[in-house]
């Protein structure tokens, strides 16, 4: 084989899929097997397997995708020229071409990400995935859509009426129920929309965007707006780099506007049933009056955040205590604490912030630490663990494309790599925090926060300057463990005294999606559906997220902005090939 061809990357890759062709048509999975390494990956989200799956290993990656290709009919693979071209970058430690696809099935419309180590000439990972179901793309909906430029019925209903009117759900229910109205639930109907699924946000807040608008006062987002767009309609770039809650609260609520998105406030969702004969839902909603409710779709969408219902944790004698306990999510500012004593139970971000807010209005802040967690500086070194959204390059859906494309073996390896060069760039600031007291962990095998979130939802802090409070001193940091018990006026210590607080801020996070299935559907629906978050060892995909679960009509939405608008692409492609029938 002439090394010649190797010499570009546009070559590597253009020889690799030209033999990935030749293969795929002996139809042997000896053949596929020779063009990938031995610790090789395949990433599939929907385009073989219409779900999202990792399988690892040449032969049996090799085995699995010969035999799907078959039965979807993959064919016509070639390099995309409709995006950037193959280029030499760096992954998980390694120097790799990396290549975008296209190719068709049977189905429809794909595209996919190559992956080769410089010199190697076989595929280290591949990505499939659906793009769009042939003939009900979203082009061709829009188009079908289109009113005609001249009407002789000015006397009709015009866009406001007919807005209004779809809203309103007077003569009909939707075919999907989206329940919870924050970033996940509104980035899952946008998509919907455009593929002409008739979709409902319900929310019990007052106004659309409330559960970021009345968050506690200082907070902003902890990661910069380039990863943090969602679909279609990116955020203006007059925005600031860290978005403040209530220009997000207000930019959500803008966006549902103009995506014409029907989305019902004041409205409570008190749970559903499963009509295994009808294939739908009978879904209870008290709405805004008090009046009820009774809707039958063949979806819902969980949306209500990876970590929705505060949790409460029981501390042994905090009813001893007799000053004010809230929960995080209650807490607004510190204005009204000024010269008073606070303890704040935690030390993720939300913990942090608030303490942070609390010492900036005088308050005396006692921060108490219950478990090691991970710390990092926002900047540069919280923002490199997102860097293929930073900089110049590829454009946002190729992007994308590149986040999807990551097996989770590869996100392990480049975030500890990450991880070892953050270590050193803050280790000021961690020594400081050491020397206070603080106990740090740094995830996983050394990963970082990325995969703290996903594993747990939490556990790590971004540092906007509450760090060297407590490294100076100006915040108290003591360790739960210390703690003897509570009293009337705050807690005494195992070592004798008493530290003082008229104010307990619980920064103990949020209960999982696991608990509000039980709370509104039933013990029976969530066995049936099955765990939600973290890893799924078997398909080394979050489990149930974004996929058909056990459950039909089932389905979960959730997590950081860039996931959702990722991901809400293909929860909405499952839900479309269902209503067309496509799938059972």
């Amino acid at each position: 084989m002439d090394a010649a061809v190797y010499r570009t990357p546009e070559r590597a890759a253009l020889r690799w899929v030209e033999d990935f062709n030749v293969a795929l048509a002996t139809g042997t999975a000896e053949a596929v097997a020779d063009l990938f390494e031995a610790d090789s990956h395949w990433r599939d989200t929907l385009a073989l397997t219409w779900t999202l799956k990792t399988t690892s290993g040449r032969d049996t990656l090799a085995a699995d995708l010969t035999a799907l290709a078959a039965q979807r009919g993959l064919r016509d693979v070639a390099i995309d020229p409709e995006r950037c071209p193959p280029r030499t970058v760096r992954r998980a430690g390694a120097e790799v071409v990396e290549a975008f696809l296209s190719f068709q099935t049977d189905i429809g419309r794909c595209a996919g990400l190559l992956r080769m180590a410089v010199g190697a000439q076989k595929a280290w990972t591949l990505l499939t995935t659906l793009e769009a179901i042939r003939g009900h793309e979203e082009e061709t909906l829009r188009a079908a859509r289109d009113e005609p430029a001249v009407s002789r019925a000015f006397h009709g209903p015009n866009w406001a009426d007919k807005r209004r009117e779809s809203a309103a759900y007077a003569d009909r229910d939707p075919a999907v129920l989206v329940i919870g109205g924050g970033h996940g639930g509104i980035t899952a109907a946008a998509r919907l929309g455009q593929l002409g699924i008739d979709t409902l946000i319900v929310d019990r807040m007052a106004r659309i965007g409330d559960n970021w608008r009345l968050r506690y006062h200082g907070l902003k987002l902890h990661n910069t707006l380039h990863s943090n767009h969602l679909p279609y309609l990116p955020f203006p770039e007059t925005f600031p780099s860290y978005i403040p809650k209530d220009l997000i609260a207000d930019w959500l609520e803008f966006y549902v506007g103009v995506m014409a998105i029907n989305f019902w406030t004041r409205t409570s969702f008190d749970g559903a049933e499963w009509d295994e004969a009808a294939q739908c839902w009978t879904a209870r909603l008290t709405l805004a009056d008090g009046s009820t409710r009774e809707m039958r779709p063949r979806h819902i969408i969980m949306a209500t955040s990876v970590s929705g219902t505060p949790s409460i944790p029981d501390i042994p004698t905090l009813e001893n205590f007799q000053g004010t306990v809230l929960h995080s999510s209650r807490f607004g500012d510190g204005a009204q604490w000024r010269d008073r004593p606070v303890m704040v139970f935690g030390t993720g971000t939300s913990a942090h912030d608030i303490a942070q807010d609390l010492q900036g209005n005088g308050a005396q802040v006692t921060m108490v630490q219950r478990s090691p967690t991970l710390v990092v500086n926002i900047e540069p070194s919280a923002q490199l663990y997102d860097g293929v959204f930073l900089g110049p390059g590829p454009s946002r859906d190729d992007r994308d494309l590149i986040t999807l494309s990551v097996p989770l073996a590869l996100m392990k390896a480049a975030h500890k790599e990450i991880t070892d060069r953050v270590k050193e760039l803050d280790k000021p600031l961690l020594d400081g925090l050491e020397k206070a007291g603080f106990r740090l962990d740094f995830g996983e095998d050394g990963t970082g926060w990325p995969l703290k979130y996903r594993t747990r939802g939490g556990g790590y802090y971004f540092n906007v300057g509450c760090s060297e409070l407590i490294a100076d001193g100006r915040i108290d940091l003591i360790q739960y463990a210390d703690i003897d018990r509570f009293t009337p006026g705050g807690v005494a210590m195992r070592s004798g005294g008493e530290r003082p607080a008229e104010l307990v801020v619980l920064a103990t996070g949020y209960k999982n999606q696991d608990h509000m299935v039980r709370l509104l559907f039933g013990e029976e629906i969530a066995e049936r559906a099955g765990p939600v978050w973290n890893f799924n060892p078997d398909t080394q995909e979050l489990r149930n997220m974004w996929m058909a679960t056990g459950q039909p009509g089932l389905w979960f939405t959730g997590g950081a902005f860039s996931q959702c608008r990722v991901y809400s692409k293909y929860l909405a492609l499952q839900i479309q090939a269902r209503e067309l029938g496509m799938v059972g």
